[in-house]
């Protein structure tokens, strides 16, 4: 659970998206409000640590960590 929340924290830092999160055969989905170039390298690095990874279209973050959903 404190991983998932540390890795919250770190994206609200960018400001709130209208709708931040999505499901989908067991990935979550996490969308900052700023695109992903906006987002400090040292960031991303932790987040990656937390288990949520780039999305290949550089909309949000995706991990198959926390679930199903």
């Amino acid at each position: 659970m404190r991983e998932l929340i540390e890795a919250l924290q770190i994206l609200l830092q960018y400001g709130e998206a209208p709708y931040p999160t999505h499901c989908e055969h067991d990935e979550l989905y996490v969308f900052p409000a700023v695109p992903l170039s906006e987002i400090a390298a040292d960031d991303i690095a932790r987040l990656e640590e937390l288990g949520f990874h780039p999305n290949e279209d550089g909309t949000g973050f995706y991990s198959f960590k926390f679930g199903s959903c």
